[in-house]
Protein backbone atom coordinates (compact mmCIF):
# COMPACT_ATOMS: atom_id res chain seq x y z
CA UNK A 1 0.00 0.00 0.00
CA UNK A 2 1.20 3.57 -0.82
CA UNK A 3 0.69 5.79 1.75
CA UNK A 4 -0.99 9.34 1.18
CA UNK A 5 1.31 10.89 3.93
CA UNK A 6 4.51 9.41 5.75
CA UNK A 7 3.55 8.63 9.30
CA UNK A 8 4.60 11.39 11.50
CA UNK A 9 8.62 10.71 13.10
CA UNK A 10 6.87 9.69 16.53
CA UNK A 11 9.00 7.50 18.92
CA UNK A 12 6.22 4.73 19.01
CA UNK A 13 7.26 3.13 15.60
CA UNK A 14 10.70 2.12 17.52
CA UNK A 15 8.29 -0.43 19.51
CA UNK A 16 5.32 -1.41 18.09
CA UNK A 17 4.37 -3.76 15.70
CA UNK A 18 4.46 -3.56 11.98
CA UNK A 19 1.35 -2.01 10.83
CA UNK A 20 -1.37 -4.77 9.41
CA UNK A 21 -1.76 -4.67 5.38
CA UNK A 22 -4.37 -2.40 4.02
CA UNK A 23 -4.74 -2.54 0.24
CA UNK A 24 -6.98 0.47 -1.05
CA UNK A 25 -10.40 -0.28 -2.35
CA UNK A 26 -10.55 -0.96 -6.12
CA UNK A 27 -13.63 -1.08 -7.93
CA UNK A 28 -17.20 -1.38 -6.83
CA UNK A 29 -17.70 -2.48 -3.36
CA UNK A 30 -20.97 -2.90 -1.03
CA UNK A 31 -21.44 -3.32 2.94
CA UNK A 32 -23.71 -2.58 5.33
CA UNK A 33 -21.59 -0.15 7.31
CA UNK A 34 -18.75 2.30 5.96
CA UNK A 35 -16.48 4.22 8.48
CA UNK A 36 -14.57 6.83 7.38
CA UNK A 37 -11.36 7.16 9.68
CA UNK A 38 -9.16 4.70 10.80
CA UNK A 39 -8.26 5.98 13.94
CA UNK A 40 -9.31 4.20 17.54
CA UNK A 41 -12.82 5.31 17.15
CA UNK A 42 -12.86 4.18 13.46
CA UNK A 43 -11.00 0.92 14.58
CA UNK A 44 -12.60 -0.16 17.72
CA UNK A 45 -16.45 0.62 16.43
CA UNK A 46 -15.12 -1.79 13.51
CA UNK A 47 -14.15 -4.14 15.71
CA UNK A 48 -17.56 -4.43 17.68
CA UNK A 49 -19.56 -4.63 14.52
CA UNK A 50 -17.32 -7.34 13.07
CA UNK A 51 -17.60 -9.27 16.09
CA UNK A 52 -21.45 -8.91 16.29
CA UNK A 53 -21.32 -10.56 12.48
CA UNK A 54 -22.19 -7.64 10.73
CA UNK A 55 -20.19 -6.73 6.96
CA UNK A 56 -18.35 -3.47 7.80
CA UNK A 57 -15.66 -1.54 5.77
CA UNK A 58 -13.51 1.14 7.22
CA UNK A 59 -11.92 3.86 4.87
CA UNK A 60 -8.56 5.31 5.91
CA UNK A 61 -6.53 8.23 3.54
CA UNK A 62 -3.19 6.92 4.92
CA UNK A 63 -2.33 4.12 7.32
CA UNK A 64 -4.70 3.04 10.72
CA UNK A 65 -3.49 5.03 13.60
CA UNK A 66 -1.57 7.18 11.15
CA UNK A 67 -3.47 10.64 12.67
CA UNK A 68 -3.71 11.96 16.49
CA UNK A 69 -4.75 7.97 17.57
CA UNK A 70 -1.04 6.65 16.72
CA UNK A 71 0.50 10.09 17.67
CA UNK A 72 -0.67 11.45 20.71
CA UNK A 73 0.65 11.54 24.14
CA UNK A 74 -0.61 7.63 24.93
CA UNK A 75 -2.44 8.62 28.20
CA UNK A 76 -5.26 6.96 29.38
CA UNK A 77 -7.09 9.45 30.85
CA UNK A 78 -10.44 9.19 33.03
CA UNK A 79 -13.39 11.96 33.03
CA UNK A 80 -14.10 14.78 30.28
CA UNK A 81 -13.35 18.61 30.34
CA UNK A 82 -15.40 19.57 33.00
CA UNK A 83 -16.12 18.40 36.56
CA UNK A 84 -18.47 16.16 37.38
CA UNK A 85 -20.94 18.60 39.24
CA UNK A 86 -20.70 20.94 35.73
CA UNK A 87 -21.53 17.97 33.72
CA UNK A 88 -24.40 16.84 35.54
CA UNK A 89 -25.74 20.37 35.62
CA UNK A 90 -25.46 20.91 31.95
CA UNK A 91 -26.89 17.73 30.81
CA UNK A 92 -29.48 17.07 33.64
CA UNK A 93 -29.65 13.91 36.33
CA UNK A 94 -30.01 11.47 34.33
CA UNK A 95 -28.07 11.92 31.12
CA UNK A 96 -25.33 13.93 33.31
CA UNK A 97 -25.45 11.43 35.82
CA UNK A 98 -24.63 8.36 33.37
CA UNK A 99 -21.92 10.56 31.35
CA UNK A 100 -20.27 10.68 34.59
CA UNK A 101 -20.21 7.12 35.36
CA UNK A 102 -19.22 6.35 31.57
CA UNK A 103 -16.34 8.66 31.54
CA UNK A 104 -14.31 8.45 34.53
CA UNK A 105 -14.65 4.80 33.95
CA UNK A 106 -13.55 5.22 30.17
CA UNK A 107 -9.96 3.89 31.49
CA UNK A 108 -10.89 0.34 33.01
CA UNK A 109 -13.20 -0.17 29.42
CA UNK A 110 -10.37 -0.02 27.61
CA UNK A 111 -7.49 -2.04 29.92
CA UNK A 112 -10.27 -5.02 29.87
CA UNK A 113 -10.42 -4.46 25.71
CA UNK A 114 -6.60 -4.72 25.77
CA UNK A 115 -6.37 -7.70 27.89
CA UNK A 116 -9.48 -9.61 26.11
CA UNK A 117 -7.95 -8.82 22.93
CA UNK A 118 -3.67 -9.28 23.88
CA UNK A 119 -2.88 -6.08 22.70
CA UNK A 120 0.68 -5.65 22.94
CA UNK A 121 0.70 -1.84 23.48
CA UNK A 122 2.71 -1.73 27.03
CA UNK A 123 -0.57 -0.78 28.79
CA UNK A 124 0.68 0.14 32.43
CA UNK A 125 -2.17 1.26 35.25
CA UNK A 126 -0.13 4.45 36.66
CA UNK A 127 -2.59 6.54 37.60
CA UNK A 128 -3.45 9.74 36.31
CA UNK A 129 -2.22 12.94 38.10
CA UNK A 130 -3.71 16.47 37.60
CA UNK A 131 -0.85 18.89 38.93
CA UNK A 132 -1.85 22.31 40.11
CA UNK A 133 0.81 24.77 38.56
CA UNK A 134 -0.73 28.06 40.83
CA UNK A 135 -1.90 28.54 43.82
CA UNK A 136 -5.15 29.71 42.16
CA UNK A 137 -5.03 26.00 40.25
CA UNK A 138 -4.56 24.40 43.61
CA UNK A 139 -8.28 25.16 44.59
CA UNK A 140 -9.64 24.17 41.43
CA UNK A 141 -8.17 20.79 41.20
CA UNK A 142 -8.60 19.99 44.70
CA UNK A 143 -12.78 20.75 43.60
CA UNK A 144 -12.57 18.14 41.15
CA UNK A 145 -11.30 15.92 43.58
CA UNK A 146 -13.65 16.61 46.47
CA UNK A 147 -16.44 15.84 43.56
CA UNK A 148 -14.84 12.69 42.25
CA UNK A 149 -14.16 11.33 45.87
CA UNK A 150 -18.15 12.25 46.90
CA UNK A 151 -19.04 9.92 43.77
CA UNK A 152 -16.87 7.28 45.39
CA UNK A 153 -14.54 7.33 42.42
CA UNK A 154 -10.76 5.98 43.28
CA UNK A 155 -9.29 9.57 43.50
CA UNK A 156 -6.78 11.04 46.04
CA UNK A 157 -6.10 14.33 46.94
CA UNK A 158 -2.07 14.74 47.18
CA UNK A 159 -0.61 17.84 49.17
CA UNK A 160 2.59 19.28 47.69
CA UNK A 161 5.10 17.10 49.27
CA UNK A 162 3.16 14.20 48.19
CA UNK A 163 2.95 15.36 44.59
CA UNK A 164 6.70 16.01 44.77
CA UNK A 165 7.13 12.69 45.53
CA UNK A 166 5.11 11.64 42.72
CA UNK A 167 6.59 13.49 40.53
CA UNK A 168 9.88 14.37 41.22
CA UNK A 169 9.50 18.27 41.24
CA UNK A 170 8.60 20.69 43.43
CA UNK A 171 6.75 22.87 41.21
CA UNK A 172 3.33 22.26 41.99
CA UNK A 173 0.83 22.60 44.59
CA UNK A 174 -0.67 19.52 44.68
CA UNK A 175 -2.55 17.16 42.61
CA UNK A 176 -5.26 15.08 41.87
CA UNK A 177 -4.42 11.37 41.58
CA UNK A 178 -7.11 8.80 39.54
CA UNK A 179 -5.91 5.66 40.19
CA UNK A 180 -7.92 4.33 37.39
CA UNK A 181 -5.48 6.09 34.27
CA UNK A 182 -2.65 5.11 32.77
CA UNK A 183 -0.69 4.97 29.23
CA UNK A 184 0.29 3.01 26.60
CA UNK A 185 2.12 2.82 23.48
CA UNK A 186 -1.09 4.20 21.02
CA UNK A 187 0.46 3.70 17.90
CA UNK A 188 0.80 -0.13 19.32
CA UNK A 189 -3.04 -0.05 20.20
CA UNK A 190 -4.28 1.84 16.72
CA UNK A 191 -2.33 -1.87 15.47
CA UNK A 192 -3.41 -3.69 17.55
CA UNK A 193 -6.94 -2.54 17.23
CA UNK A 194 -7.02 -2.74 13.61
CA UNK A 195 -5.60 -6.76 13.70
CA UNK A 196 -8.10 -7.70 15.98
CA UNK A 197 -10.82 -5.94 13.66
CA UNK A 198 -9.61 -7.67 10.59
CA UNK A 199 -9.36 -10.47 12.48
CA UNK A 200 -13.01 -10.74 13.81
CA UNK A 201 -14.13 -9.88 10.00
CA UNK A 202 -13.64 -6.22 8.83
CA UNK A 203 -12.26 -4.98 5.94
CA UNK A 204 -9.46 -2.31 6.14
CA UNK A 205 -8.74 -0.62 3.01
CA UNK A 206 -5.85 2.19 3.56
CA UNK A 207 -4.40 4.84 0.86
CA UNK A 208 -8.13 4.83 -0.15
CA UNK A 209 -9.55 8.71 1.01
CA UNK A 210 -13.07 9.28 0.98
CA UNK A 211 -13.36 12.09 -1.80
CA UNK A 212 -17.11 12.30 -1.85
CA UNK A 213 -20.34 11.00 -0.43
CA UNK A 214 -23.85 10.74 -1.93
CA UNK A 215 -27.34 9.52 -0.96
CA UNK A 216 -28.68 7.01 -2.59
CA UNK A 217 -31.80 4.39 -2.09
CA UNK A 218 -31.31 2.56 1.12
CA UNK A 219 -28.00 4.26 1.88
CA UNK A 220 -24.76 5.78 1.06
CA UNK A 221 -22.70 5.68 -1.94
CA UNK A 222 -18.97 6.89 -1.39
CA UNK A 223 -16.56 7.56 -4.17
CA UNK A 224 -12.94 7.08 -3.42
CA UNK A 225 -9.51 7.52 -5.74
CA UNK A 226 -9.89 3.95 -7.55
CA UNK A 227 -13.37 2.69 -6.68
CA UNK A 228 -16.74 3.14 -5.65
CA UNK A 229 -18.22 1.81 -2.05
CA UNK A 230 -22.18 1.58 -0.94
CA UNK A 231 -23.17 1.15 2.20
CA UNK A 232 -26.57 0.93 4.00
CA UNK A 233 -25.41 3.09 6.91
CA UNK A 234 -22.18 5.55 7.79
CA UNK A 235 -19.84 6.38 10.47
CA UNK A 236 -17.71 9.84 9.94
CA UNK A 237 -14.81 9.41 12.51
CA UNK A 238 -12.06 11.61 11.18
CA UNK A 239 -12.19 14.04 13.92
CA UNK A 240 -9.01 16.62 13.53
CA UNK A 241 -8.77 15.75 9.59
CA UNK A 242 -12.09 16.10 9.12
CA UNK A 243 -12.66 17.42 5.53
CA UNK A 244 -15.71 18.85 3.16
CA UNK A 245 -17.10 15.52 2.59
CA UNK A 246 -20.00 16.25 4.85
CA UNK A 247 -21.24 19.52 3.71
CA UNK A 248 -20.58 22.12 7.03
CA UNK A 249 -18.56 19.50 9.51
CA UNK A 250 -15.36 21.14 9.29
CA UNK A 251 -16.55 24.60 10.18
CA UNK A 252 -18.02 23.00 13.95
CA UNK A 253 -14.22 22.23 15.31
CA UNK A 254 -10.87 23.34 15.39
CA UNK A 255 -7.87 21.52 14.58
CA UNK A 256 -4.78 22.52 16.75
CA UNK A 257 -1.67 20.40 16.66
CA UNK A 258 -0.19 19.26 19.84
CA UNK A 259 3.44 17.95 20.10
CA UNK A 260 5.51 15.78 21.99
CA UNK A 261 9.15 15.24 22.49
CA UNK A 262 10.76 12.23 23.43
CA UNK A 263 14.73 11.48 25.42
CA UNK A 264 16.58 8.76 24.73
CA UNK A 265 16.13 6.22 27.38
CA UNK A 266 17.49 7.54 30.60
CA UNK A 267 20.48 6.33 32.23
CA UNK A 268 18.79 4.20 35.74
CA UNK A 269 20.03 7.08 38.01
CA UNK A 270 18.55 10.05 36.60
CA UNK A 271 15.39 7.41 35.91
CA UNK A 272 15.29 6.04 39.37
CA UNK A 273 15.16 9.91 40.49
CA UNK A 274 11.23 10.72 39.61
CA UNK A 275 8.25 9.56 38.27
CA UNK A 276 8.99 5.54 39.33
CA UNK A 277 5.12 4.85 39.28
CA UNK A 278 5.23 6.37 35.68
CA UNK A 279 1.85 8.23 36.25
CA UNK A 280 0.49 10.07 33.01
CA UNK A 281 0.55 14.09 34.64
CA UNK A 282 -0.97 16.27 33.08
CA UNK A 283 -1.01 20.24 34.39
CA UNK A 284 -4.22 22.15 34.98
CA UNK A 285 -3.82 25.40 33.08
CA UNK A 286 -5.16 26.96 29.99
CA UNK A 287 -2.20 25.73 27.77
CA UNK A 288 -1.71 22.18 29.13
CA UNK A 289 1.57 20.29 29.31
CA UNK A 290 1.33 16.68 29.75
CA UNK A 291 4.35 14.03 30.14
CA UNK A 292 4.98 10.57 31.17
CA UNK A 293 7.47 7.96 31.08
CA UNK A 294 7.31 5.26 28.49
CA UNK A 295 7.85 1.55 28.93
CA UNK A 296 11.59 1.67 27.88
CA UNK A 297 12.41 4.75 29.78
CA UNK A 298 11.96 7.99 27.84
CA UNK A 299 10.48 10.80 29.25
CA UNK A 300 7.59 11.79 26.75
CA UNK A 301 6.74 15.70 26.96
CA UNK A 302 3.74 17.01 25.33
CA UNK A 303 1.72 20.31 24.67
CA UNK A 304 0.75 22.81 22.22
CA UNK A 305 3.03 23.11 19.48
CA UNK A 306 3.50 25.03 16.16
CA UNK A 307 0.52 24.46 13.78
CA UNK A 308 2.14 23.19 11.33
CA UNK A 309 3.89 19.66 10.91
CA UNK A 310 7.11 19.07 12.71
CA UNK A 311 9.85 16.56 12.77
CA UNK A 312 12.54 17.16 15.06
CA UNK A 313 12.46 18.14 19.24
CA UNK A 314 14.21 21.22 17.91
CA UNK A 315 11.22 22.77 16.75
CA UNK A 316 9.88 22.48 20.29
CA UNK A 317 12.53 23.28 22.56
CA UNK A 318 9.76 25.48 24.92
CA UNK A 319 8.81 21.68 26.34
CA UNK A 320 12.20 20.58 26.46
CA UNK A 321 13.55 23.37 28.26
CA UNK A 322 10.49 23.27 30.52
CA UNK A 323 11.31 19.46 31.24
CA UNK A 324 14.68 20.61 32.66
CA UNK A 325 13.32 23.01 34.76
CA UNK A 326 11.14 20.73 36.34
CA UNK A 327 14.02 18.22 36.49
CA UNK A 328 17.84 19.91 36.41
CA UNK A 329 19.12 16.20 36.20
CA UNK A 330 18.09 16.28 32.99
CA UNK A 331 20.24 18.67 31.58
CA UNK A 332 22.57 17.30 29.05
CA UNK A 333 19.87 14.39 27.89
CA UNK A 334 19.40 14.11 24.65
CA UNK A 335 15.92 14.49 22.56
CA UNK A 336 15.69 11.92 19.67
CA UNK A 337 12.16 12.73 18.66
CA UNK A 338 9.64 15.47 18.01
CA UNK A 339 6.40 14.90 16.18
CA UNK A 340 2.71 16.61 16.21
CA UNK A 341 -0.30 15.66 14.89
CA UNK A 342 -3.95 17.64 14.60
CA UNK A 343 -6.88 17.03 17.34
CA UNK A 344 -10.50 18.12 16.98
CA UNK A 345 -11.58 20.80 19.72
CA UNK A 346 -15.23 21.81 19.89
CA UNK A 347 -15.94 25.30 20.87
CA UNK A 348 -18.08 24.07 23.95
CA UNK A 349 -15.29 21.52 24.53
CA UNK A 350 -17.70 18.61 24.57
CA UNK A 351 -17.47 15.42 22.53
CA UNK A 352 -19.72 15.87 19.51
CA UNK A 353 -22.14 13.36 18.50
CA UNK A 354 -24.11 14.13 15.26
CA UNK A 355 -26.96 11.98 13.81
CA UNK A 356 -28.18 13.87 11.03
CA UNK A 357 -30.27 10.85 9.30
CA UNK A 358 -31.50 7.02 11.20
CA UNK A 359 -28.35 6.09 8.66
CA UNK A 360 -25.51 8.31 9.43
CA UNK A 361 -23.35 9.01 12.40
CA UNK A 362 -20.70 11.89 13.40
CA UNK A 363 -18.14 11.53 16.15
CA UNK A 364 -16.01 14.20 16.48
CA UNK A 365 -14.21 16.26 19.31
CA UNK A 366 -12.20 14.32 21.46
CA UNK A 367 -10.62 17.53 22.53
CA UNK A 368 -7.86 15.39 24.00
CA UNK A 369 -8.55 12.73 25.42
CA UNK A 370 -9.21 10.57 22.52
CA UNK A 371 -7.83 6.87 23.51
CA UNK A 372 -9.77 6.13 26.41
CA UNK A 373 -12.97 7.95 25.86
CA UNK A 374 -12.95 7.29 22.04
CA UNK A 375 -12.34 3.16 22.91
CA UNK A 376 -15.50 2.93 25.50
CA UNK A 377 -17.77 5.21 22.71
CA UNK A 378 -17.01 2.84 19.66
CA UNK A 379 -18.84 -0.15 21.71
CA UNK A 380 -22.03 2.27 22.52
CA UNK A 381 -21.74 3.74 17.99
CA UNK A 382 -21.52 0.18 17.03
CA UNK A 383 -24.48 -0.55 19.19
CA UNK A 384 -26.38 3.02 18.04
CA UNK A 385 -25.24 1.65 13.97
CA UNK A 386 -27.01 -1.57 14.97
CA UNK A 387 -30.00 -0.92 16.62
CA UNK A 388 -31.15 2.93 15.90
CA UNK A 389 -32.22 5.48 18.56
CA UNK A 390 -33.75 2.66 20.61
CA UNK A 391 -29.75 2.05 21.66
CA UNK A 392 -29.50 4.49 24.21
CA UNK A 393 -25.79 6.80 24.32
CA UNK A 394 -23.95 7.99 27.42
CA UNK A 395 -22.89 11.35 25.50
CA UNK A 396 -25.55 13.77 24.20
CA UNK A 397 -26.47 13.37 20.34
CA UNK A 398 -26.34 17.49 19.35
CA UNK A 399 -26.93 18.73 16.11
CA UNK A 400 -24.04 20.74 14.22
CA UNK A 401 -23.46 24.27 14.48
CA UNK A 402 -20.71 26.48 12.36
CA UNK A 403 -17.96 28.24 14.44
CA UNK A 404 -18.14 31.92 13.66
CA UNK A 405 -15.28 33.43 11.40
CA UNK A 406 -14.04 29.84 11.56
CA UNK A 407 -11.94 30.57 8.40
CA UNK A 408 -9.34 33.12 10.75
CA UNK A 409 -8.83 29.98 13.55
CA UNK A 410 -5.33 29.62 12.79
CA UNK A 411 -5.06 33.10 13.42
CA UNK A 412 -7.21 32.53 16.58
CA UNK A 413 -5.16 29.62 18.03
CA UNK A 414 -2.07 31.42 17.77
CA UNK A 415 -3.00 34.25 19.83
CA UNK A 416 -4.76 32.13 22.67
CA UNK A 417 -1.80 29.63 23.01
CA UNK A 418 -0.06 32.76 23.58
CA UNK A 419 -2.17 34.91 25.76
CA UNK A 420 -2.82 31.37 27.76
CA UNK A 421 0.90 30.73 28.13
CA UNK A 422 1.37 34.34 29.52
CA UNK A 423 -1.61 33.68 31.83
CA UNK A 424 -0.16 30.24 33.33
CA UNK A 425 3.17 31.66 34.00
CA UNK A 426 1.33 34.36 35.78
CA UNK A 427 -0.19 32.28 38.02
CA UNK A 428 -3.87 33.52 36.93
Amino acid sequence: MTLVSPLPPNVYRLDAPPAPATSQLDGSQRTSVAIIGGGIVGLTTALHLAQAGTDVVVLEANEPGWGASGNNGGQLNPGLKFDPDTVEETWGPDLGRRMVAFAWDTPNRTFALIERLGIACDAHRGGTLRAARSAKARGAVETTARQCIARGLPVTWLDKEATRAATGTDAYYGAMLDASGGNLNPLAYSRGLARAAIAAGARIHGGTRALELSPMAGGWSITTPAGTLKAEKILIATNGFTDDLWSGLRQTLVPVYSAIAATEPLREDIRASFMTGRPSVYESGRITVYYRIDARGRLLMGGRGPMRAISSPDAISYLTDYAVQLWPQLKGVRWTHGWNSQLAITKDHWPHIHEPSPDALIYLGCNGRGVALGTAIAEQLAGRLLHGAAFELDLPVVAPKSIAFHAFWPLGVRAEVLRGRILDRLGL
